[in-house]
């Protein structure tokens, strides 16, 4: 465990760094720069801002400096946000992304399983047949479409829920809802297809045989094994949910990690785009890591690369 640990860490920093590289270079073999769009800025107080920011430096020379200040920690001020620094917006906007994706995940799992777990054992029956159809308009809807028609129904018509902001407990319904509803979907489905797959194992027509239990051996057999699948989709689901949506952040005028993203690449502020990708990509090389730490937990034949047999 502790030699596959290692080399998986190993292996993160130099896909972080990759990722680092590939992502600074590209920004800067963009036309123009941050202070492009200022028109009305002098070129003396433009010059003067650039060589502030040691935007006027050889690109090698600010490649390395970079890299000096990730390794202290320091993700660089922003050029758009005057006085605040890459730390400060991460730190101040991905809780709010956080804890909207926490929500959004722990929605689509607990309807999303049991969901599955109802069609694969009610197959061919009513049951299965309206959780396929729901989980099809969940996958074939669009998350910006069903966001929209969430606030023109239970917004505007209804007048039951707020259209936008993050306020109280009210503002979170709908646009964890829309986050939630094709990760549900595909959960739902993921979970219905490989627990049909379980059900028809031997093992599982032996435990009938022995006389056990229906929910014994739903539960306790068929479950834990069907889950692998689910858990292989999750790690990146997790990751992607957690960094936030860009569409539902803005559509519902979310103040999350998202929004500042999205800001940045129109305002070419590189170092929010890096440091946000930076970010982004830790966390789902973090999310694959915990996956494939817990295979093993939900199937005991599963070994880890590196790890005793």
């Amino acid at each position: 465990m502790l030699n596959y640990l290692g080399k998986r860490i190993i292996n993160s920093v130099i896909v972080l760094w990759i990722v680092m590289t590939v992502t600074f270079f590209l920004m800067h073999a963009i036309p123009g720069g941050p202070f492009t769009a200022e028109k009305n800025l002098p070129p003396a107080v433009k010059a003067n801002i650039e060589a502030r920011y040691k935007l006027n430096d050889p690109l090698s020379t600010q490649y390395i400096d970079y890299v000096d200040n990730i390794l202290h920690g320091d993700l660089g001020p922003s050029f758009k946000y005057v006085g605040r620094s890459v730390n400060d917006i991460i730190g101040e906007s991905f809780p709010v992304s956080f804890e909207l994706g926490m929500e959004a995940i722990v929605v689509s799992l607990c309807f999303g399983v049991p969901a599955g777990v109802l069609a694969a054992f009610r197959r061919n029956r009513w049951q299965d047949r309206t959780v396929n159809f729901l989980t099809t308009l969940g996958i074939a809807v669009p998350g910006f479409v069903l966001a929209a028609l969430l606030v023109d129904v239970f917004a505007m018509k209804l007048g039951w829920l707020p259209a936008a902001m993050w306020n109280d407990w009210t503002n979170r319904i709908l646009p964890t809802i829309a986050l939630a509803a094709m990760p549900m979907a595909f959960i739902t489905r993921l979970t219905r297809s490989s627990m049909l797959d379980v059900l028809g194992q031997d093992y599982i027509k032996t435990a009938k045989a022995k006389g056990l239990g229906t929910g014994y051996i739903l539960f306790k057999h068929a479950l834990p094994n069907a889950l692998i699948p689910v858990v292989t989709y999750v790690g990146p689901m997790v990751a992607s949910i957690l960094t936030g949506s860009f569409v539902i952040e803005t559509i519902f005028a979310i103040p999350g990690l998202g929004s500042y993203f999205v800001t940045s690449i129109y305002n070419r502020d590189y170092t929010v785009i890096l440091g946000v990708t930076i970010f982004y990509s830790a966390i789902i090389i973090l999310m694959n890591m915990l996956v494939d730490i817990i295979y093993p937990l939900l199937d005991p034949r599963i070994k880890l690369e590196g790890g005793e047999e």
